[in-house]
């Protein structure tokens, strides 16, 4: 008596492997002969894959641009802090708040060994003119030196100016390209980069000297967008150098971001501004300790005051440690807030959070409707095919046999519009992009494929799951009597 094969035998394997490729030709004839009724079916899938991997490539986007943003303006380390309106235990003391003053930076420098840098900030509400055209920068601001290293700003021409230039109070300042491109013209529009140096700028009717130029600043995707535009304008020239002067002008079409601020700052030494447009007394030099000539001025008060910390770990301790001393000088009236990265970097995983919960639970909605559509297709298929089941269970077809057909035909509907949903969603991304600010594109990732690609395999699952049991559960006789 030859022995009887095990589950796990190559035969068994064999035959096992045999049965599902036939369910599966005939859950595919079975849906090819119904081409429509198909397609319609799939929908539901194509439209929740698409919609799932198209905000998940939207909210990769955001995030890639929110975290280039927070790089882009010191990262971490970096800490603010400014002015705020005195809390109700306080408020009979307003007469007696004196603000953020050079007081406050002399005592943090000597009192406050966890931070690294301090940088005073008087901001300027300006209209800048020269050529007979004016601009309203983003930003002018009376500075130090250290400024270009706190705010991540990189000299492209000239200089910056020094402390000598501060303590004599000198009439120079450093231009972004945004102001350049206003009154001397964008390189794309003259055909040429002009670098200002040496011209004479007017702010607020007050001639300063540019000593200096910043770099231009653009995301990574608005660096790949102005390379791609030169190389179509180095092909139509027939392989000559595009003349952008190094800015495409799709580059410039980023509205109020993070890089389009930092091309539309001035920067002034912070003495200058303090003499020519609050005060006209000079402020404390730098290396002095005294600070009574700040006090007897009308308005000795900064914008803000932004600090840098040795390490992103010590952050509570730095800042117990800076509010302790701001307290002592300000003799315990609390006229001043932090404003640190750190909250804005939590305030982007909880914004970004909040999309995926959001668009996941869309999509799945999609991803619901249409695993109930091939339910609803599979249960009608059923209803057509009774005779059939009935004949293949006459001649010796399995009830695990017939569920499983029914089952493969469920899951090859939702393969079939997972593929076709994650073309589609190429197709959506590209179409969403041009809508979208070059700084938050959106970007495919292969997880959010694979991951949206599993869900249409799974919907179809459990949407096949109740049509192949009730067909397993038809009895033959009756199936063969079904009109």
């Amino acid at each position: 008596m030859s022995p009887v094969p095990s589950a796990t035998s190559p035969e068994v394997l064999r035959h096992s492997w045999a049965q599902l490729g036939i369910s599966i030709l005939a859950g595919v004839r079975e849906i090819w002969a119904h081409k429509f009724r198909s397609l319609l079916t799939m929908l539901g899938i194509i439209l929740g894959v698409s919609s799932l991997v198209a905000m998940s490539a939207l909210v990769a986007g955001m995030e890639k641009g929110a975290r280039e943003s927070l790089i882009a303006i010191g990262g971490l380390q970096k800490v603010r802090i400014e002015p705020q309106a005195l809390p109700t235990e306080q408020r009979h003391l307003s007469d007696q708040a004196v603000g953020i003053t050079i007081n406050d930076v002399r005592a943090l420098e000597q009192n406050a060994p966890l931070v690294t840098r301090l940088s005073p900030e008087m901001r300027l509400y300006a209209t800048v003119s020269a050529r007979g055209k004016t601009f309203r920068p983003w930003s002018c601001n009376g500075v130090w030196p250290v400024a270009l290293e706190m705010t991540e700003h990189v000299i492209a021409h000239g200089r910056m100016f020094n402390e000598l230039d501060d303590e004599m109070a000198r009439s120079v300042c450093i231009i972004g390209t945004a102001t350049r491109d206003e009154l001397w013209g964008a390189p794309e529009k003259v055909g040429r980069e002009i670098i200002p140096l040496g011209e004479i700028l007017f702010i607020n009717g007050l001639p300063f000297t540019i000593i200096g130029m910043f770099q231009h600043y653009e995301s990574e995707q608005e660096r790949k967008t102005r390379e791609l535009a030169q190389a179509q304008a180095a092909e139509t020239t027939g392989g000559g150098k595009a003349r952008d002067g190094g800015h495409g002008s799709k580059s410039r079409r980023h509205g109020f971001s993070v890089f389009y601020l930092k091309n539309a700052t001035i920067y002034m030494p912070l003495n200058t501004a303090w003499m020519k447009f609050r005060s006209g007394m000079p402020l404390t030099s730098k290396s002095s300790s005294s600070s009574a000539a700040i006090g007897s001025t009308g308005d000795p008060r900064l914008s803000t005051l932004e600090l840098k910390i040795s390490d992103v770990a010590l952050l509570p301790e730095s800042l117990q440690q800076v509010r302790n001393v701001l307290m002592s000088t300000h003799k315990g009236i609390e006229d001043f807030t932090f404003r640190t990265q750190e909250d804005w970097a939590e305030q982007i995983n909880t914004f970004i959070r909040n999309a995926r919960l959001s668009g996941g639970l869309i999509a799945g909605i999609s991803l619901l409707v249409g695993g109930i559509g091939i339910m609803n297709i599979m249960l009608a298929s059923i209803s057509e095919r009774v005779r059939e089941i009935g004949i293949r269970k006459s001649i010796g077809a399995s009830t695990t046999d017939i569920f499983t057909q029914i089952l493969v035909e469920s899951v090859v509907i939702a393969i079939l519009g997972g593929l076709a949903g994650l073309a589609t969603s190429f197709a959506l991304v590209n179409l969403l992009s041009s809508f979208s600010p070059t700084d938050n594109a959106p970007i495919i990732k292969v997880a959010a494929l694979a991951i949206a690609f599993a869900f249409s395999v799974l919907v179809g699952v459990l949407a096949g799951i109740f049509p192949a049991v009730k067909a397993a559960r038809l009895n033959p006789i009756q199936a063969l009597r079904y009109e």
